[in-house]
């Protein structure tokens, strides 16, 4: 069994009192592991799915590092579209942080992998990563799989939200069946929540640490929803238990 903190879209600034659409986004990053920490519930594991920072600075990122590293559990992260890859793999070089690492653990392989296309919104899974996600799956002997991402896989039934979705999501959604091993995906990028089963596998969505965006909508618009974070259990059997956390007051 391994217990994970799933964790998404951050946003975080070099000036730490910077904001997203008016919410101060390093004191509402802090205020969810703080909540986390005085919570019953802990983490073996915490998963970063994208979007740690959003002005393209080298500080955004060590302020990402000093927050984070004060869990005292093996960070998981991968690149969003508001992530800047070199300059992510450089900050998070060093262990607790993993950048887009496979984790084996019990009965488990969780693989992340990257959906971004640099200079754009919207995702798309290169050929190269598909083939060592295939590679990653087929060679492994853990029972169950998880993976992660940053875009959708799955339409959100949002215009403006599905024109900056994964381009080649059913595809990846027909490779992952394949193998009849992978179990849950789980994504971020969308600011809102997911929790759905697409042809025996879980898709899970989780809203930010920060500003949500307001669902089926047509149009870009946010919502007045709280902070939020994830727990997943992921269970020998290749269950999954998960509890979606609002911060609300």
């Amino acid at each position: 069994m391994i217990n994970a903190l799933h964790l998404t879209d951050p946003h975080l600034f070099a000036d730490r009192s910077g904001e997203l659409r008016g919410t101060a986004t390093h004191a509402s990053l802090s205020a969810v592991l703080d909540h986390y920490r005085n919570g019953d519930w802990r983490a073996d594991i915490a998963l970063v799915t994208g979007d740690l920072i959003h002005d393209d600075s080298a500080a955004a990122y060590d302020h990402f590092k000093d927050l984070l590293a004060t869990l005292g559990i093996p960070v998981y992260c991968l690149p969003g579209n508001h992530d800047v890859r070199r300059l992510m793999q450089q900050a998070l070089a060093e262990p607790p942080f993993h950048y887009c690492a496979s984790l084996r653990s019990g009965d488990w392989l969780i693989v992340n992998i990257d959906s971004c296309i640099t200079g754009q919104a919207g995702g798309h899974v290169s050929a190269a990563e598909l083939e060592r996600l295939d590679q990653e799956i087929d060679g492994t002997d853990a029972a169950h799989v998880m993976v992660c991402l940053h875009h959708p896989p799955v339409p959100m039934q949002s215009r403006w939200l599905d024109s900056v979705g994964l381009e080649n999501g059913a595809e990846l959604l027909q490779r992952l069946g394949v193998s009849g091993k992978v179990r849950v995906v789980v994504f971020g990028h969308v600011h809102q929540p997911y929790d759905a089963e697409h042809d025996g596998v879980r898709i899970i969505g989780t809203p930010s640490t920060c500003r949500q965006f307001k669902q089926r909508s047509t149009l870009f618009a946010v919502d007045d929803n709280p902070p939020a974070y994830r727990r997943l259990r992921l269970l020998a059997d290749g269950g999954l238990d998960n509890e979606l956390v609002w911060l609300t007051d």
